[in-house]
């Protein structure tokens, strides 16, 4: 006897793409939060959550530290911005239908893979930064100076028409997917990479901000996360990203202004 139509089980509605991404996100939270991650170095009077301290005890710890650094923010990475990408991920697994479940596999892998390698890699620059302007010291001495600056450029990226553009490729994955697709693994990485370079345009700001109030800072983690994922996800995300940008603004010359009178 057959099962009626309606009682049957449809494997292919499953969200497998959904509550895999998901759920590296929550073990790289996990990680972050239970302090499982192995810290870059080490340097007197300075704490990981210390803004510019991870990476000041990467620099002081030679090529180990800059790689443990790097591996560190790549997990961050992971925890921040999976979650607000599922969207694309899912519907890049739908363009997949009539393949066999290893080439599935292998192409989302080689997808997710590469935009968490691309955002891992971005964890040079707060290095390179660090390594010219030592962002522990000048926050130490100059603190609400440094947080203002840091605000009044990240407000005017915001606002900028450069950042509606890249953030306009993230709130539209089928539009992304339209214009950029290419088969097989080969093209799931370009096509990943080119995303990935969207993403960073998106965001950079916001991370720039988290470097200097403490890149592992877990509140401020979570209130970017937080920020990013509505701007990316929420149908009004523009609005989002329009209102950080001014409240930014407003707050950074508050901040300058008190840091100098």
């Amino acid at each position: 006897m057959r099962t009626p139509a309606r009682w049957q089980f449809d494997h292919r509605r499953i969200p497998v793409v959904a509550i895999v991404t998901y759920g590296i996100a929550v073990i790289a939270w996990v990680a972050i939060v239970r302090r499982w991650l192995p810290m870059p170095g080490s340097v007197p009077g300075l704490q990981m959550t210390d803004p510019g301290g991870p990476e000041a005890m990467a620099l002081s710890n030679g090529l180990a530290g800059l790689g443990l650094y790097v591996g560190m923010w790549g997990v961050m990475m992971v925890a921040m911005m999976y979650p607000s990408t599922v969207p694309l991920f899912r519907m890049y697994y739908r363009t997949l239908d009539g393949t066999t479940n290893l080439q599935k596999a292998t192409r989302v892998s080689a997808f997710l893979g590469t935009y968490a390698l691309i955002w891992a890699l971005t964890g040079v620059v707060p290095l390179l930064v660090n390594a010219a302007v030592p962002i522990a010291v000048v926050a130490d001495g100059h603190g609400m100076l440094l947080l203002g600056g840091t605000l009044v450029l990240a407000s005017l990226y915001q606002l900028s028409p450069y950042k509606r553009r890249c953030l306009q490729y993230c709130r539209t994955p089928l539009g992304f997917l339209m214009e950029y697709h290419q088969p097989g693994v080969s093209g799931a990485a370009r096509m990943s990479f080119r995303f990935s370079v969207f993403c960073v345009g998106c965001c950079w700001a916001l991370f720039a901000v988290l470097v200097v109030v403490g890149s592992m800072n877990i509140l401020w983690m979570a209130g970017i996360t937080a920020i990013l994922s509505a701007e990316r996800v929420l149908t009004w995300g523009d609005r989002v990203a329009k209102g950080i940008g001014v409240a930014s603004g407003v707050t950074g010359v508050a901040a300058v202004l008190v840091a100098l009178v």
